[in-house]
């Protein structure tokens, strides 16, 4: 059912149904309240995140920066450079979210490279200066 359920996120909906599997043994669910905070700025972080349902704010020194929508993801920077969270993100909505440990996601990084490149792509368009 979980394995199902993460080919209709965006993010996930691309990989074959072996590496589904896989990323499906390493995630869990979470449900949260609106209000609630997923991640905040200047925080150790160790854990990525990918909304399945629901919306989130995120928030810069305390500015709106973006609004993340069901297969958006966040958490990565901290968790593939060990830095500390950038951004605040707080359940806009109730919201539904696909969470993975750092550790998992190592463990991924070996056995579903598509998950580390796709998360990778991602923080260097993030990274990137705006032109």
């Amino acid at each position: 059912m979980k394995q199902a359920r993460l080919k209709d996120v965006p993010f996930f909906s691309a990989m074959s149904e072996h590496d589904l599997a896989a990323v499906a043994q390493q995630t869990y669910e979470v449900s949260v309240a609106a209000g609630e905070v997923l991640a905040r700025e200047g925080d150790a972080g160790d854990e990525f995140f990918v909304i399945e349902s629901g919306t989130a704010e995120v928030t810069r020194e305390g500015t709106p920066v973006a609004t993340l929508s069901a297969g958006d993801f966040f958490g990565e920077v901290a968790l593939i450079r060990e830095e500390r969270r950038t951004a605040t993100v707080t359940a806009s909505s109730p919201t539904v979210i696909i969470a993975m440990k750092g550790s998992s996601f190592r463990r991924l990084d070996c056995s579903v490279p598509e998950v580390s490149q796709t998360v990778s792509d991602a923080l260097a368009r993030r990274r990137a200066p705006v032109s």
